[in-house]
């Protein structure tokens, strides 16, 4: 393989996409694919887990079937079921050992990778973000819209971030100059469109920069009404500090209801330790099957931290079953009090103890539940983001031509 001048593997030399060790599952062309007259190309930040960000990505894939895709990580175990492995093309930190279970300690890194990739063949790149992929380079006359989950959690939320992970002196250097880094590369893309009214208000805040608010999907279609016959709430999250797992099990406990925690993360022995001796049930990754089937049957869902956009209780009133949130930040959008859920005011385990022991799931009714969701399916969010980003190419390409 060859290098170009800045540094990066030229596209029509890319090493075959993870997982093509055969003929039958290499790509169909290692170079630009075009939408329309325009060459496209899709990147996201890393798709080596599943959360609720490769899923949306998974419906941006769709929007631009011939588009390939650039990411730093890919484990088709985890995602291969979301995007075609044949259109993947990932960076050279596929190679490092156990890169994709701690790719979280990779971040010194990921600004050199997505600025290395190489882009110039592309008219119009799509970029899927929480981090890193608005750092890409494209060509000067080359549009990039951005579609981003969140503004980077070490730029807004520094202090929770760096602490959760009990990182020293040196570390938080590190996270320092990832910060400064992020600001400047936000200045990158041709125009954001955010996932909630919440995140584009951070984008303004922190970024200095407007953007168009586009809701994310909700695959509805994978779950169906449940009975909520069992007596226990659920929550379902990656197991991060922020997300205030800790808050629910303490909560539980004081309202004395078993809970079921769906997910895994690097939060998950702390969160054991503090749990031991109640009713907490820690059920690890699970298949689709098993989370549509405790979200269904569970009395409640609880949401007990601030959320970018509040995926879990679209979700949840896709299967018939209210939530419970903190009320702040994404879930204001997508939860309605009294009809979909119930809010829980301050961030303590007394104030949603205090929900919990209230609350009723007969109060709600469940069809109405799952019509909330359908606003969000995602024939709608691909029809409306093909619509935006054309929109917001249009209104970019008239401006540069103009005197």
């Amino acid at each position: 393989m060859r290098r170009t001048m800045r540094g990066a593997w030229h596209s029509a030399s890319l090493p075959a996409p993870c997982g093509a060790g055969n003929s039958a599952a290499r790509p169909r062309s290692a170079g630009p694919q075009s939408h329309g007259l325009m060459r496209v190309a899709l990147v996201h930040d890393y798709l080596n887990q599943r959360g609720g960000a490769e899923r949306v990505f998974s419906h941006i894939a769709r929007a631009y079937p011939d588009a390939p895709i650039y990411t730093s990580l890919f484990d088709r175990r985890a995602t291969g079921d979301l995007v075609d492995p044949a259109r993947v093309h990932t960076s050279l930190l596929q190679y490092v050992p156990f890169g994709k279970r701690y790719f979280r300690f990779l971040a010194p890194l990921y600004p050199a990778v997505f600025e290395s990739f190489d882009l110039r063949a592309y008219d119009l790149v799509v970029s899927s973000t929480t981090a890193w992929a608005k750092g890409i380079r494209v060509r000067p006359d080359a549009v990039h819209i951005c579609y981003i989950h969140t503004v980077s959690r070490f730029v807004f939320d520094y202090e929770r971030y760096v602490g959760g992970f009990g990182v020293g002196s040196l570390a938080r250097q590190v996270v320092r100059r990832l910060a400064e880094w992020d600001v400047q590369a936000a200045s990158r893309p041709t125009a954001f469109i955010a996932n909630s009214k919440n995140v584009a208000a951070r984008v303004r805040r922190y970024y200095g920069r407007e953007a168009e608010v586009l809701p994310c999907p909700v695959d509805v279609d994978r779950f169906a009404v449940g009975k909520g016959n069992g007596d226990y709430a659920v929550v379902a999250s990656r197991l991060l500090p922020y997300k205030r797992i800790d808050l629910a099990i303490d909560a539980c406990k004081l309202a004395g209801m078993p809970l079921k925690i769906i997910g895994s993360g690097p939060a998950e022995a702390e969160l054991r330790r503090r749990a031991a001796g109640s009713a907490t049930e820690f059920l690890g990754w699970v298949d689709d099957a098993r989370v549509a089937h405790e979200l269904g049957e569970a009395r409640v869902v609880v949401l007990p931290g601030e959320e970018d956009f509040g995926l879990v209780p679209l979700e949840a009133a896709a299967s018939g079953t209210p939530t419970i949130a903190y009320a702040a930040g994404g879930a204001l959008e997508t939860l309605i009090a009294g009809e979909t859920g119930t809010f829980f005011h301050h961030a303590t385990p007394e104030s949603l103890a205090a929900a919990l022991t209230v609350f009723r799931r007969a109060d709600f009714d469940p069809a109405a539940m799952r019509a909330h969701a359908q606003a969000f399916r995602p024939e709608r969010f691909i029809e409306r983001l093909q619509a935006l980003v054309e929109k917001l190419r249009v209104t970019h390409t008239t401006h540069r031509a103009s005197p």
